[in-house]
């Protein structure tokens, strides 16, 4: 998925670029294509979480939480750090098996400076198709950064993302802006269905009815910068959702 970042700043399902990661929706099953895709680079993202989830979960009392398409972990291995026990969902078996690595470095390095030797995990490593994924539990947070994909239809795994979340619990959404895209992404016109404004969440979400209250709908601006060293200033879709009942 196009969990995208600034180049190299932020973790995900990303293309450094913004765009739709090479390989990646020609007719090749969507874990092969991602596979491939993570397999193309050693490490594709810096392992640093993604900005707007920092900035709207940091305040939050941990509790369980769901993250659909975690890429090499970092989003997840962060939500942990800060005391959630996590399920991080992902397509890509390579994406999955790097951010089981990454957090074992963490963990190694975590309990160095704990008082017992060794540090428990808190995340939950899940394979799963988001097309055909449904929520086995509910969650006190439920997650998804950048989830744009040639062969997902997003409203169908962000549906059963608002369906995991229980009573008083959140969901965080953030997106690519379709108006404010990556200039250096030359297919971004052809795939425009990918993405989503904030006002396209909330009413296919069903986040108006009665049961939710938005906390957060705006579109943050922010600079990235290209694979070249372009650079350009974008912008993210962020909603915020409790669920009242």
């Amino acid at each position: 998925m196009d969990k995208h970042q600034e180049t190299q700043q932020h973790d995900g399902h990303a293309h450094d670029d913004g765009g739709v990661p090479e390989g990646v929706g020609g007719g090749m099953d969507p874990a092969s294509a991602w596979d491939e895709r993570y397999r193309s680079k050693t490490r594709l993202w810096s392992g640093n979480p993604n900005p707007q989830l920092v900035r709207e979960a940091g305040g939050l009392r941990p509790g369980t939480a769901l993250e659909l398409g975690c890429g090499e972990g970092a989003d997840a291995i962060w939500m942990a750090q800060q005391g959630w026990a996590v399920t991080a969902v992902d397509v890509s078996a390579v994406a999955l098996e790097r951010a089981r690595s990454h957090e074992l470095a963490e963990l190694a390095r975590e309990s160095v400076h704990a008082s017992n030797s060794t540090m428990e995990s808190r995340i939950i490593w899940q394979q799963a198709d988001l097309t055909q994924w449904r929520p086995e539990a509910a969650f006190d947070l439920v997650t998804s950064q950048f989830l744009h994909s040639q062969e997902l239809d997003w409203r169908v795994p962000l549906r059963a993302a608002a369906s995991a979340v229980r009573p008083g619990g959140t969901l965080l959404v953030v997106g690519h802006h379709p108006d404010r895209l990556p200039p250096w992404g030359n297919d971004h016109h052809k795939h425009l269905g990918m993405f989503y404004t904030g006002d396209q969440l909330v009413q296919e979400l069903g986040l108006d009815q009665p049961g939710w209250q938005v906390e957060v709908l705006t579109s943050r601006e922010r600079p990235a910068t290209g694979p070249d060293g372009q650079e350009a200033t974008i912008a993210d879709v962020v909603l915020r959702a409790t669920r009242l009942s």
